[in-house]
C-alpha cells in the first residue's frame, strides 16, 4: 500500500512536533473522541495509531485494523495498549520514556505543596485572614524519611532531587538496588519496612499484576500513622478512592497527593474531594514543555522508523522485532 493512501490516527490531540514528523510519512487524523466505537470507525487504511489521553488500543481495534503497522505511546507507560493482541500481530508498540525527570519534579512539587501548606497559605492571604498565620506551622523535609516505591528512572530521579533536603531516603524495588540505580546514599528496604518507617511515601512503579492495588486497606493499615502518600505513577496502583478516604478520615494518612486516579477522569462527587488534605492534578505533572517535546519527537521518529522497516529506539515489545 503506497504511503500516500494511508494515514495515522491519534486518539487525542498531539503536539505539532509529532505531527510534523509523522506527516513525513502519512497524514495525521485526530479522533473526535478516544472511545472504542469512534476509533473503530476511523481505521480504514490506518498504518499507525497514537494512543494518548483516555484512549485505549483494545483487541477489537487491533483486530479491525488489518493495515496497522505500529502503535505509539507518548510516555513510558503502555498499559492502555493491549500488548498480547499487538504481539500476536507482531505490531511494535513504540514508547518514549524520556519525561521521567518532569514526573519526579511533579511528585516533589505535590509533596512540598502539602508539607509547606501552599494551598492553605494562598487561601489565607487572598481571603484577608492574615492573622491565621499564627494558628499553624508548616512541615519539614529535613530530618524526615522519604520512601520511594519503585527505583526506575523516575524513582531514582526523585531520590536525587530529595538529596539536598537532608532527608533519609528509603527505596524498595524487587529488581533494582540503589547502587545500581545511581543513588548509593539511598537505603534498600522491603516494602513493609518502607511503609513502617517513612514519613512520606511516593509511588513510582509500572502497573502490572504485582503492583495493581498495591496500596490497599491492608497495606495502609501498616503505614506509619500520619504519613503523606504521593502517587504520580498509575491510578490503579491504589485500590480505590475509598481506601484513601478512610485512611484520611481515621488519621492513618496525614495527606494525599494524586496526579493519577483509579478511574480517569475521577468522579469528583466522591467524598475524598471534599477533604482539604487531598491535593490533586489532572494526570498532568509530567506534561512539561521540555518533557513533551522530547517525548513526542522520540515517539514520532520511532513510529516513522518502524513504518520504513527500521528498528525503533524505544519499544515495549522488542521481542517481536526479530
Amino acid at each position: 500500500m503506497a504511503a500516500n493512501h494511508v494515514r495515522i490516527v491519534a486518539t487525542a490531540p498531539i503536539d505539532k512536533v509529532a505531527v510534523d514528523i509523522l506527516e513525513q510519512f502519512a497524514p495525521v487524523v485526530i479522533s473526535v473522541s478516544p472511545d472504542e466505537a469512534t476509533m473503530l470507525g476511523m481505521l480504514e487504511n490506518t498504518v499507525g495509531i497514537v494512543c494518548r489521553g483516555e484512549g485505549r488500543v483494545t483487541p477489537a481495534i487491533i483486530a479491525a485494523c488489518p493495515t496497522l503497522q505500529v502503535i505509539g505511546r507518548p510516555g513510558a507507560g503502555f498499559d492502555a495498549v493491549d500488548l498480547p493482541s499487538a504481539n500476536a500481530r507482531r505490531i511494535p508498540v513504540v514508547i518514549a520514556p524520556l519525561g521521567g525527570f518532569a514526573v519526579a519534579e511533579g511528585a516533589l512539587a505535590l509533596l512540598l505543596a502539602i508539607i509547606k501548606r501552599v494551598k492553605w497559605c494562598d487561601e489565607v492571604v487572598k481571603s484577608g485572614q492574615w492573622r491565621k498565620r499564627y494558628d499553624a506551622a508548616a512541615g519539614d523535609m529535613a530530618e524526615h524519611v522519604l520512601g520511594i516505591v519503585g527505583l526506575g528512572r523516575i524513582g531514582a530521579q526523585l531520590a536525587k532531587l530529595a538529596q539536598p533536603f537532608g532527608m533519609t531516603v528509603l527505596a524498595c524495588d524487587p529488581y533494582t538496588r540503589a547502587a545500581a540505580a545511581g543513588v548509593p546514599w539511598v537505603e534498600d528496604v522491603s516494602f513493609p519496612e518502607l511503609l513502617r518507617r517513612s514519613d512520606y511515601v511516593s509511588l513510582h512503579v509500572p502497573l502490572d499484576g504485582q503492583t495493581r492495588a498495591l496500596i490497599n486497606r491492608e497495606s495502609l493499615s501498616s503505614i506509619k500513622r500520619g504519613a503523606i502518600l504521593i502517587n504520580t505513577s498509575r491510578g490503579a496502583v491504589i485500590e480505590n478512592l475509598d481506601v484513601l478516604a478512610d485512611a484520611l478520615e481515621s488519621g492513618q494518612l496525614g495527606a494525599v497527593g494524586l496526579d493519577v486516579f483509579p478511574t480517569e477522569p475521577p468522579d469528583t462527587s466522591h467524598r475524598i474531594f471534599k477533604d482539604p488534605r487531598l491535593i490533586c492534578a489532572p494526570h498532568w505533572l509530567g506534561v512539561s514543555e521540555l518533557a513533551m517535546n522530547r517525548i513526542y519527537r522520540s515517539m514520532a521518529t520511532d513510529m516513522v522508523t518502524v513504518l520504513k522497516n527500521g528498528r525503533p529506539k524505544f519499544c515495549a515489545n522488542p521481542e517481536i522485532l526479530g
